[in-house]
Order: C-alpha cells, then sequence, then structure tokens
C-alpha cells in the first residue's frame, strides 16, 4: 500500500528518513514531498538575545525550525566561538524546554540539554512549563515562527509566567508543491493514505489534493501527525481516519496500519 507523507524528507547526512523506513517496516510504500519553505529573518536580533542569557529564565521551542536559525547564527565563526566558548555554559544553566523529539535532537546539536520532549503538542508543554516555572521568575526566551499558535503563549501568559516571543521564521508553500502533487498522482496512483504534517500543510495542499482525489477522497484514509493538525484538518472538511498518539514515526506508523485495516484508529 502507497503512503503519501506531506512533508520534507530529513537531512540527507543522517541517513533515511525516519518516517519511510518504519512505515517500511509494516509494509507501506512511503513517498514524501515538500510542502513548506522557510524565509530566516531577525537572525541578528536573534543572536544579540542569545548573547544575554543572564537577563531570561530559559529557552522554549516549539519547533525545529527555530533551531535551524540558531544554527545558521552559529555558523558565523565569530558567534559560534562565543556560543562554544561562555554562551552554551550559561544557557545550559537554564532550562531549554521543547515540544518533541526531534526537535529535542536539535537541541542537543547545538550543546543544550532538551526537557519536556514527551510533550508532543504545544497545550502540554505550557503545562509542564507551568510545572516548573513560578511567576515572579525571569522571561523565558521563544524564537518562532509567524504563525505560531497562540495556545503556548496565552497559557503562560495567564499562568504569569514571562515569555518573549521573537519572530526567526516565516512560512510559505514549496515552490515545487504543485508539480510535486500532480507527478506523484500520475506516476503512483492513489494512495491508500495521506499524512498532514502541520495546519499549514492542510492550508496549502488542500485545494491541490482535492482536485486531484475527485471523487476518491472517501476512499482514502487521512492522518494528522497530532491534534493540531487533526484540528485543522476537521476545520477543512477532511476526515481525520488516524491522529499519531505523540509525533513519532513509530506511533504514526501504527496509528495508519490500524486505520486501514479497521474504521478507525
Amino acid at each position: 500500500m502507497k503512503i503519501l507523507l506531506l512533508k520534507d524528507p530529513k537531512d540527507k547526512d543522517s541517513g533515511p528518513d525516519p518516517y519511510v523506513k518504519e512505515l517500511g517496516l509494516y509494509g507501506f510504500e512511503a513517498t514524501l514531498i515538500p510542502v513548506l519553505s522557510f524565509e530566516f529573518v531577525s537572525l541578528e536580533s536573534l543572536f544579540e538575545k542569545l548573547s544575554q542569557p543572564d537577563s531570561y529564565g530559559g529557552l522554549v521551542f516549539s519547533s525545529p525550525r527555530a533551531l535551524e536559525a540558531i544554527k545558521i547564527c552559529l555558523k558565523d565563526n565569530s558567534k559560534n566561538e562565543a556560543w562554544s566558548k561562555s554562551l552554551k555554559q550559561k544557557w545550559n544553566t537554564k532550562p531549554a524546554y521543547v515540544v518533541g523529539k526531534a526537535t529535542a535532537s536539535l537541541v542537543e546539536e547545538i550543546g543544550l540539554v532538551p526537557q519536556g520532549e514527551k510533550s508532543g503538542n504545544a497545550e502540554k508543554l505550557a503545562e509542564y512549563i507551568c510545572s516548573r516555572e513560578k511567576p515572579s521568575s525571569s522571561a523565558l526566551l521563544f524564537p518562532c515562527g509567524a504563525l505560531k499558535r497562540e495556545v503556548l503563549p496565552t497559557v503562560l501568559r495567564e499562568k504569569g509566567i514571562p515569555l518573549e516571543s521573537l519572530t526567526v521564521y516565516q512560512t510559505t508553500q514549496h515552490a515545487d508543491l504543485q508539480e510535486s502533487l500532480s507527478s506523484y498522482f500520475s506516476e503512483q496512483g492513489i494512495p491508500a493514505s495521506i499524512v498532514f504534517f502541520s495546519p499549514s500543510g492542510v492550508k496549502f495542499c488542500l485545494q491541490p489534493i482535492q482536485k486531484l482525489l475527485g471523487d476518491f477522497s472517501n476512499q482514502i484514509k487521512f492522518a494528522a501527525i497530532g491534534p493540531t493538525t487533526a484540528e485543522a484538518m476537521e476545520a477543512a472538511g477532511i476526515p481525520v481516519s488516524c491522529s499519531a498518539g505523540s509525533p513519532t514515526p513509530q506511533d504514526l506508523a501504527a496509528g495508519i496500519q490500524k486505520a486501514l485495516h479497521s474504521q478507525n484508529c
């Protein structure tokens, strides 16, 4: 059975994409189609804030892209030297809260120790942070995207925990999306399941996929990587057959396996 994954492939240097690999263990043939492109912004402001660890109580990361912004900053030799010599050690005395395993692994790559990686979504991460932070604490620095959801900032604000957001990337539609989708459907036909990985992916893929599927939509098991994406799918009128218990290849593959062999998972 064929599975269409609406996401970027993992960095080629780190081996095969874990979602493709895990689905393959179930006998599925998974294909990745990149949906989103990211433009990084305010990088000087980002490093300026990272250069002032004493001004903050810790870091919050709800997206791998925020870590990519930091890694771009650290490609500059002088910034990388400052980070390695002192900034990294100072930030390591403070928490680096993350929403999931993918973000956690990138936090580790820049030399920090992630906390809260089992949260899986913004709501649970906000609860985790609130259980560990006091209202009187210094602000947490939150590098984020322009399309960030307001769940995490709202929950922290209601609990009196200060959060300083900084937009470091903007999300746009991948330039090759339409062509990639058309090629996939003409060459491989209708997949058994289509998986969305973000609300932005739903936004950009909905119309072209509906057009390509036509009357076949009711034959497809549509899956979501988590509750936030599932909500966006439902709001767009896409029936959700499966929402992964946590945003991992293992949970998604198990969920799709169950969905394809029963009514719902």
